[in-house]
């Protein structure tokens, strides 16, 4: 029993668990800063929630960055190893692309500003290509599950930044200083990237540019099968698409009930954070004890019927405890959710090639948020907020059906 506690502790607090939370404070700061922080920008300026939609479309590169990723599995930079290299050059990447936004006015700037934030985009699904991989290099089989919970956790508090600080410093600030503002805070993962050591790479010296490409998606298609493979990338596709919808126009959401720039930053921001990431440990802890395949059921349900509180405070308007209460548990049910879904992800990768599968699998599940949230605007101004929400909450069901294939409730300890 003492050595048991032992075993747990060690893989608890350990240094590797630190880095998780530190690559997921950096991988997810981006990515807020496009959809919070910017259609908040962009409506305050005056621009119409239909082109705010289509400002998903930016997030391209998030679904398409397995293209590019055997490239950072092949090629070393010549500085600080082939992980954190990567790392360096696209973090400071997204500092200076991030400070540039502001700069611009919205109404006016509309096609240079998708341009900057589809480069944001572009270096931030890079960075994490090395990221995710540099995270699976470090840890043992063992401490998939929880690194990864810990590395998803550290990326919802990382929507602190833009979600929250940036959106009460735009009360008293210009936007100009508040978007350099808020891309210094990727800082964190540049000092995180000059610290950490180079894991060993169990990557083919010899392999040469085809081979890098080809390899990775033949040992997938080996191990898995056509059916299986088919299977398991419509899962990664649909199983998140309803709660995607429903938070892609969060914050004009909002705004449109009448909420306050402040208040959004301090009660809705909060009121979904804290139970994300309470949601994301408590389902951590019961993976442990249900496994990922029966997690990824009751989740799943959970994620269902949270989307609907949206269509409640739809249809009330302005009020604080309810926008509190409807939103704390809608994100408690996406926090549960992704911590299983992550773990699910990180269950399907091979070591070997870590970047390259894991960047195929998580821009499957980008997906939605690209294409299907572009679509967003134009049906709730066809629709309404209320239509809007319970459409979400339909289509999340074929995601849950193709569980009985790919996470059978039977097989749940595996």
């Amino acid at each position: 029993m003492t050595e048991a506690k032992q075993d747990w502790r060690a893989s608890v607090f350990n240094r590797r668990m630190v880095i998780c939370v530190f690559t997921g404070l950096a991988s997810g700061m981006p990515l807020y800063v496009l959809f919070q922080l910017v259609p908040a920008w962009l409506r305050e300026g005056g621009v119409s929630l239909a082109e705010i939609g289509l400002f998903a479309l930016v997030g391209i590169p998030y679904t398409w960055k397995f293209v590019w990723a055997p490239l950072m599995d092949r090629w070393v930079p010549p500085f600080l190893g082939r992980r954190r290299g990567w790392m360096l050059m696209f973090q400071l990447a997204l500092l200076l692309s991030i400070g540039v936004l502001g700069a611009f006015q919205p109404a006016q700037d509309t096609a240079v500003i998708a341009w900057i934030a589809f480069a944001v985009a572009f270096f931030s699904a890079s960075q994490d290509v090395a990221l995710d991989a540099y995270r699976r290099e470090i840890l043992p089989d063992e401490e998939l599950g929880l690194g990864n919970s810990i590395h998803v956790q550290a990326y919802r508090i990382s929507s602190l930044v833009p979600g929250s600080l940036s959106l009460i410093l735009a009360d008293i600030l210009p936007w100009g200083s508040v978007f350099w503002i808020t891309g210094a805070f990727m800082l964190v993962g540049v000092v995180m990237t000059l610290v950490v050591a180079e894991p060993e790479s169990e990557y083919p010296q010899a392999m040469g540019l085809r081979e890098a490409v080809v390899a990775p998606f033949r040992e997938y298609l080996q191990r898995r099968g056509w059916q299986g493979v088919l299977l398991v990338l419509g899962f990664m596709v649909l199983y998140k698409i309803g709660d995607n919808m429903a938070t892609a126009l969060a914050t004009p959401f909002y705004l449109d009930l009448g909420f306050s720039k402040t208040e959004i930053g301090l009660v809705a921001k909060h009121a979904a954070l804290w139970p994300a990431i309470i949601g994301g440990l408590l389902g951590g802890g019961l993976m442990i004890r249900l496994g990922i395949n029966r997690s990824l059921w009751l989740f799943g349900v959970v994620q269902v019927l949270s989307i609907l509180g949206f269509a409640v405070l739809a249809g009330v308007g302005h009020s604080l405890w309810l926008l509190a209460a409807v939103i704390s548990f809608e994100y408690l049910g996406v926090g549960m959710g992704t911590a299983a879904f992550t773990a699910f992800i990180a269950r399907e990768t091979s070591k070997v090639y870590a970047a390259t599968q894991f960047a195929l699998f998580t821009a499957l599940a980008a997906l939605p948020r690209t294409f299907a949230n572009a679509s967003t605007g134009i049906i709730v101004e066809q629709v309404g907020w209320v239509q809007f929400f319970l459409l979400c909450a339909i289509l999340a069901i074929p995601g849950m059906f193709l569980l009985i294939w790919v996470a059978p409730w039977r097989e749940g300890r595996s």
